[in-house]
């Protein structure tokens, strides 16, 4: 009777690659950006193009609940300006808007904005070019980061040339006449509501520059740089467009 041989599951996955064997070690190397690990290769479905789009969903949905609020708050400003109020005296119904003269340093801080949003997009841009980042992943420095970093840079100075304009307008305001105390008319009372308020939100964006630009000097890991540029990004690109509408229903909805 014959002798009938049969390979080893050893011997099997000892065969080459290249015809159909399985390599010694399942893992995959890592360059120097990658900073090490195996970089979840058996786990593929908690990757760092997961780990992305989950912190863009996070933030997405905090941006749209900041968004209702701002929406809020400009049904509030034209519910007021309809409103009538009673004269004691003539017991008529009149309105008390008094239509605020925006300070023209409003147009050049929209103008600056406008050209943080930019400045913002091309330092996203530059965080995800693939030579760059293919550069980093095999370490051969951090090409994606040195062109990131002057473009955040100049979003931070311009970020920080807005709110300055901001403040000139405040008090051009209240030199004009429109303070924001007792006295102040419901026209300039909600200019300053909603200027501030919004002030507020773009500081915490000049914030998150100054973190990210900070961070990005100790993250080891290529993807973790993008990630911090990239919800940054959304969030001073959401801020621009509210912004935006603010501004168009301030000189336009009175």
């Amino acid at each position: 009777m014959p002798t009938t041989f049969t390979h080893s599951p050893a011997e099997t996955e000892r065969k080459q690659p290249g015809i159909g064997g399985k390599p010694p070690v399942d893992r995959r190397p890592t360059g120097g950006g990658g900073g090490g690990g195996d970089d979840n290769w058996q786990n593929p479905g908690h990757g760092p193009r997961e780990l992305l789009y989950r912190i863009r969903l996070y933030l997405f949905s905090a941006l749209v609940a900041d968004m209702l609020f701002f929406a809020l708050l400009v049904v509030f400003f034209f519910a007021r300006q309809a409103g009538l109020l009673m004269d004691p005296r003539t017991h008529h119904f009149a309105s008390d808007w008094r239509r605020v003269q925006l300070p023209p340093i409003l147009n050049l801080g929209t103008a600056l904005l406008l050209v943080s949003s930019v400045t913002m997009e091309v330092a996203r841009h530059n965080i995800f070019r693939e030579i760059d980042v293919l550069e980093e992943w095999l370490g051969l420095g951090r090409p994606a980061l040195r062109r990131a970093i002057p473009w955040l840079g100049a979003t931070l100075l311009f970020g920080a040339l807005f709110l300055t304009g901001q403040g000139i307008a405040w008090r051009q305001l209240t030199a004009a006449g429109f303070a924001f105390d007792q006295s102040a008319t419901p026209a300039s009372y909600f200019f300053y509501v909603i200027t501030g308020l919004h002030a507020a939100h773009l500081l915490a964006g000049v914030a998150a520059l100054i973190l990210c630009l900070v961070s990005l000097g100790w993250l080891r890991r290529v993807e973790q740089r993008q990630i911090a540029v990239d919800a940054t990004a959304w969030y001073w690109h959401a801020m621009g467009v509210a912004w935006l509408i603010l501004l168009a229903v301030l000189a336009l909805g009175q």
